[in-house]
């Protein structure tokens, strides 16, 4: 018996202190190579600053629209074929509808679970864009778009294009009276692109609109072809991350040749899982208890029938406001009708803050004469111009999401919807114009103060004798006591770890 005992205790040694584990990673290893990059991807060092999880919610955004996605493929029908719904929700019975509304309200109301993965899906559709937004946001106004980083900006501005685009055929697919106004728009916005608009809406609808092809052709691009440029493009953005390394605020120990922060293994991988966790469940409880597109309340798809008081979801709000307020305009020359009133707010004023985006960086670059690498961000008050101009845009795209809502707006506060629509023209026009000044006065203000602007700190105003007024700013919490811990620099080669563990768990690596 004690022979059996030591042969097993052999074979358990001989497998060494990992087991069967550790073993087949070494036979990978030894083909693979794993192990020195492994060793370095584990040691890639994150920044501590909240900002830099606003990426990863996007991330995890979009794994749950892929797991909740794949559910909704299995039973929605995408066929504009023509049915007599006898289902589960009693109020449409008997109704004609296509096979893409009858089997939209089946997957929410007869399948188990089905309206929970709809409603999360639709939820995480709307995060996914709403954090590209605010990451670009942060990535704009500390000037992580500089140097040597342009390219990773660019893939994050065709990201948010292709989310805003995904998102708008995701909505467009159960073919509801909403949705199908939606794709009505979206075909007339393509036939007013000058010269090429008519073979364009051919191309994508397969003919007039309404038609039994756009349903299907939705169906693919939203599922198949926009999903696996996304996927491209986040792998891409992912790469240039990791090989780039991320920026970081200024700080103590902190320089343009290194990087202050948390490795990968163990402190941000258990960061960052807890974070997909907190992600996946916010989705989930929005999912059960907050109600979103009721496509039963709005009925099937009939060109003859509108909803009041119904939006788009908020991505596309500024395009619908633009449409709302400008002006009936049109063009006619040589036997063509250019209309106006919907290619400069649909097609020119979206290309143009687009293609403003895309080139920022070298814009930028050409005006200032920066031609220097940054690893270290800009705090947005040293950088008043550009704070300046993204806050008059953000004001002109906010003016433009309220305009989306000039009927709710006339019909709550009584007035006509014709002074509405005067009223958000004009709104849209001057507050982009006075926000600029005042972003511009108020980071200028911010520099004559030392440490304004930082985190949990306030002004303390007093009064001269001579009735001058003074605000000096309270001692930050860290700014002298030392309160970021000491950084560690990571070793190099793989050592035995000591011991005792660096109480901080911060450490500086070269870049």
């Amino acid at each position: 018996m004690s022979d059996v005992i030591d042969t097993k205790r052999a074979k358990k040694q001989a497998l060494g202190p990992y087991g069967r584990v550790g073993q087949t990673l070494d036979e990978l290893d030894d083909r693979l190579g794993l192990a020195r990059g492994g060793r370095t991807f584990m040691d890639k060092i994150f920044p501590d600053h909240w900002s830099f999880m606003l990426g990863e919610i996007a991330l995890y955004s979009f794994l749950i629209l892929m797991v909740t996605g794949v559910f909704l493929t299995l039973y929605f029908i995408p066929s504009s074929a023509i049915v007599t719904y006898h289902g589960s929700y009693a109020p449409l019975d008997g109704q004609k509808m296509t096979q893409a509304f009858a089997s939209t309200v089946n997957l929410s109301f007869a399948v188990r679970g089905g309206l929970l993965m709809r409603q999360m899906h639709h939820w995480a559709c709307d995060i996914f864009v709403g954090a590209i937004v605010i990451h670009m946001a942060r990535v704009f106004f500390t000037g992580a778009f500089r140097k040597p980083r342009e390219l990773n900006w660019i893939v994050g501005s065709t990201l948010l294009i292709l989310a805003i685009v995904n998102g708008f055929l995701g909505y467009s697919l159960p073919d509801d009276l909403v949705s199908g106004t939606g794709i009505r728009i979206a075909y007339s916005i393509i036939l007013s692109v000058p010269l090429v608009g008519t073979y364009l809406a051919f191309f994508i609808f397969g003919g007039n609109f309404p038609g039994t092809y756009t349903i299907p052709r939705f169906f693919i691009l939203h599922v198949l072809l926009v999903p696996l440029l996304i996927l491209g493009l986040v792998g891409a953005h992912l790469f240039l991350l990791v090989r780039q390394k991320h920026t970081q605020f200024p700080g103590n120990g902190r320089t343009e040749k290194n990087v202050v922060g948390s490795p990968m293994f163990p402190v941000f991988m258990a960061k960052t899982t807890g974070f997909l966790f907190i992600v996946g469940g916010i989705t989930a409880l929005l999912g059960a208890f907050a109600q979103i597109n009721p496509i039963w309340q709005f009925g099937p798809y009939d060109a003859a029938r509108i909803s009041y008081a119904v939006q788009p979801d908020w991505y596309m709000g500024f395009l619908d406001g633009a449409l709302r307020i400008f002006p009936s305009w049109s063009f006619m020359a040589f036997g063509h009708t250019i209309p106006l009133e919907v290619t400069i707010p649909a097609v020119i004023l979206p290309g143009i803050l687009f293609n403003i985006a895309y080139v920022w960086p070298l814009l930028e670059r050409k005006f200032t004469k920066d031609n220097e690498i940054h690893h270290l961000l800009d705090r947005p008050s040293d950088r008043p111009k550009r704070t300046a101009a993204g806050v008059a845009v953000l004001v002109l795209l906010a003016m433009l999401h309220i305009a989306s809502s000039t009927d709710v707006i006339a019909n709550f506060f009584h007035v006509s919807l014709e002074a509405t629509l005067w009223a958000m023209r004009i709104l849209v026009i001057i507050l982009p114009i006075i926000a600029y000044p005042l972003a511009y006065k108020i980071c200028t203000e911010m520099q004559g103060f030392r440490g304004s602007g930082k985190r949990k700190t306030h002004n303390i105003v007093s009064r001269t004798a001579e009735g001058e007024y003074i605000a000096t700013p309270t001692p930050s919490y860290g700014e002298d006591v030392g309160h970021e811990l000491e950084a560690t620099p990571v070793p190099t080669y793989i050592e035995v770890e000591p011991d005792e563990p660096a109480e901080s768990g911060v450490r500086t690596v070269d870049r």
